[in-house]
């Protein structure tokens, strides 16, 4: 079994095409129905097109409000037959209804060891404040801006040289593995919520080598194939 997902981004897709690959690998157990965009040049159309992916693009700007725009991408997602919800830098805070449409079935991903640096231009505000530590996070969307609980967290070396641009770069490797991982978790059952705190239950599958990557830490650690 597959879960059904339905992939909304705003940008260049460089973690839905880590999911995708998975996905491809036969290590990932979901496939994607819909790629949705609010931006009609955003590179992660590309990407769906090569797969032979459904993609639709909503321009926020052609509805007149967000009630309306949520309604439209909601209506978006559900025609898909998508049963969970990935953002992949999507650009737009999820409206109420739409959460509660996919309540603990929304995962998303910010580029900062929650609950530090949320909001935009995490890595730049992390180098900034001269952090030595940095890291993502996978987390499930609730109401409030990268505020649900968290599934994993990678941390990463940050050093006083750095800029937005470097740091981001070092994170978004661990992004690429993190993601796909969660969402497996996801689709085959293996997470569940006690408050504020995800528990993944477990399985005999083998750690992954994250060390071909760069120092880090990963927590829950990877599993082989991520």
């Amino acid at each position: 079994m597959t879960l059904p997902v339905a992939v909304l981004v705003s940008g260049s897709g460089s973690n839905l095409q880590a999911i995708i690959d998975r996905i491809e690998d036969g290590v990932l157990a979901a496939r994607i129905t819909a790629v949705v965009s609010n931006k009609a040049d955003a590179y992660a159309l590309t990407r769906a097109h090569t797969h032979g992916i459904p993609a639709v693009v909503l321009p926020h700007a052609a509805f007149p409000d967000r009630a309306a725009y949520d309604a439209a991408l909601l209506a978006a997602v559900r025609d898909s037959g998508a049963e969970a919800v990935v953002l992949a830098g999507f650009m737009r805070l999820l409206g109420a209804d739409f959460v509660a449409a996919y309540r603990d079935r929304i995962l998303n991903i910010h580029p900062a060891l929650l609950p530090a640096f949320p909001g935009l231009a995490a890595q730049g505000q992390a180098a900034g404040y001269g952090v030595t530590i940095a890291g993502a996070t996978v987390h499930f969307v609730d109401e409030k801006m990268d505020n649900g609980p968290i599934v994993i967290q990678a941390a990463v070396p940050a050093f006083p040289d750095d800029d937005a641009q470097s740091l981001g770069g070092r994170i978004m490797s661990l992004e690429h593995r993190i993601y796909p991982q969660a969402l497996h978790w996801l689709a085959t059952g293996r997470l569940s919520l006690h408050g504020r705190k995800t528990r993944l239950a477990p399985a005999s599958v083998a750690p992954a080598d994250i060390q071909d990557v760069m120092p880090c830490l990963v927590s829950p650690a990877l599993e082989t194939g991520f």
